[in-house]
């Protein structure tokens, strides 16, 4: 195409041991959101830090606007105008808003700031962004992470950027921040500005993306497919190498529970976050909670596994009140819970997968004297639970921060099963997952329940609540406004339900 801005041709990046690129192509135009699709350690993270100028490419040619280029830094490639918003945000917390937006490109005279100009600056492109309501001069560190997400974004806007790569943009957003989202990347193609837009949720990419590259082993397996219009069994197909529907497991579409309640709650309120919530889960049920985020979902989650303190209601587990803000007494009932931050809420990133596994357990995994761990029986019991899960690479003894998404996943939930979890509390559970690990998360939590365990499932995708859950809570601003069966509720009845009161 006349009007390709970036044009990458057969990009080469090897690690010890690990060849991540393995020649991948790809053309970005103008005016155009080029989705990048593929599964974790598929090398989409290494291929976007190529460009960003973070890893410089063994082999390989980049064109930038019809000229080859090298760049030697990060630095480098933002003069040129491409603009890195990455999952993990590299923010400076201490800093404040505007400091962000402009720190490398301050607006200085003699090495003096000109704060004034800078604040009314920042203003200006958080106003265009549609939060103007963010005050330019608060540390970033104490803004909320969706308010963080839009301050990366301005800080890419603040900088004139003729290309944006955006990495999973919208995990941490709301619905309507979504649309917001959106609503600003269609203005920047308008200007020509050039987008590459990564997500593991396909119904994004058909929202916002004109093309599609897909990478599977760090190789180009297909490239500018139309986001609209190709099959979503096809694009799966592409990234997994096999055919994996984007279905959820069978369940019958009327279920028998027994009579007796795993877990009774009854008006548990958290002053500021929710009241009054009831809810109660039976062996063998998934119960999943709707809503937006911010409606108390996750608090309500946490509430229940004491790691917040109730200041109203109860929680009631086999028949027997748990004390409330106790955490100890939770998993001694049973209950365990994989939290939606699994990097800085359940794992231990720079352990191996084994610690990681026996956490919950470890008492078990000890011999002779008391506190004498025996390392051999940790890597062993890992081993076997990992081994059932399927968690890849198979190595117990790799730090846990090596592994994909999905499979750091499956070892939090590999945790909660060598105990005696009854009840399983799932936040967010695929999360920055790929959509073939996803399908394999859904059948585990689908197998768990056919064996009797009970889960309480939080989250912010309506059709993973309503494909999983077999009841559905349906929760706006802290309060429980619908409970009905799943089979009874479809997407935008419950986007009704949620939005409803809060946009007229």
């Amino acid at each position: 195409m006349d009007d390709v801005l970036l044009r990458m041709r057969g990009i080469v990046k090897q690690f010890p041991g690990v060849r991540a690129l393995d020649g991948v192509d790809l053309d970005v135009a103008a005016g155009q959101v080029h989705c990048l699709l593929g599964q974790n350690g598929a090398g989409k993270s290494t291929l976007i830090r190529v460009l960003a100028g973070a890893h410089r490419p063994d082999e390989g040619q980049i064109t930038w606007a019809g000229e080859e280029v090298s760049f030697s830094s990060p630095s480098a490639a933002i003069q040129r105008g491409i603009a890195t918003i990455y999952q993990e945000l590299d923010l400076v917390p201490g800093l404040s808003v505007a400091d962000n937006l402009y720190l490398g490109h301050e607006k200085a005279t003699a090495g003096f700031v000109h704060r004034g100009a800078q604040g009314a600056a920042a203003q200006q492109v958080l106003k265009k962004l549609g939060h103007p309501e963010i005050p330019v001069g608060r540390e970033v560190g104490r803004l909320s992470a969706a308010q963080q997400q839009i301050v990366s974004l301005a800080r890419a806007l603040a900088r004139d950027a003729r290309l944006i790569v955006m990495d999973e943009p919208s995990a941490v957003l709301a619905h309507d921040e979504v649309e917001n989202l959106f609503r600003v990347i269609r203005d920047l193609i308008a200007e020509g500005v050039a987008v590459v837009y990564i997500s593991h949720r396909l119904e994004e990419i058909r929202q916002i993306g004109d093309q599609v590259t897909v990478l599977k082993d760090g190789r180009t397996v297909a490239t500018g497919l139309p986001a609209r219009s190709t099959p979503t069994a096809d694009l799966v197909s592409l990234m997994t190498g096999r055919r994996v529907e984007y279905l959820f497991p069978a369940r019958d579409e009327a279920p028998v529970f027994p009579e007796e309640f795993l877990l009774k709650v009854d008006g548990l309120g958290l002053k500021g976050s929710f009241e009054d919530v009831s809810l109660t889960v039976r062996p063998g049920e998934i119960v999943g909670l709707a809503g937006l985020v911010g409606a108390g979902r996750s608090e309500v989650l946490e509430t229940i596994y004491g790691a917040r303190r109730r200041t109203s209601g109860s929680v009631v587990m086999d028949g027997r009140e748990l004390p409330a803000g106790s955490v100890r007494a939770a998993v001694k009932a049973g209950m365990g819970l994989a939290p939606e931050e699994r990097k800085s809420q359940a794992l231990l990133l720079g352990e191996p997968v084994a610690r990681n596994v026996t956490l919950a357990s470890l008492p078990r995994m000890t011999k002779g004297l008391p506190g004498w761990l025996d390392r051999r029986r940790e890597r062993t019991t890992a081993q076997e639970a990992t081994s059932g899960l399927e968690v890849r690479p198979a190595d117990v003894t790799r730090p846990v921060r090596t592994l994909s998404g999905g499979n750091q996943q499956k070892v939090v939930l590999a945790r909660w099963l060598l105990g005696s979890t009854r009840l399983l509390l799932l936040d967010e559970p695929t999360r920055g997952v790929d959509v073939g690990a996803r399908s394999e998360i859904y059948a585990l939590v689908r197998r768990l329940a056919d064996a009797g365990m009970g889960v309480l499932l939080v989250s912010s995708e309506v059709p993973e609540v309503l494909g999983l859950a077999d009841r559905v809570l349906v929760m706006r601003e802290g309060r429980v406004v619908h409970t009905a069966p799943a089979g009874e509720l479809d997407e935008h009845r419950v986007l009704d339900l949620v939005m409803e009161g809060i946009v007229r």
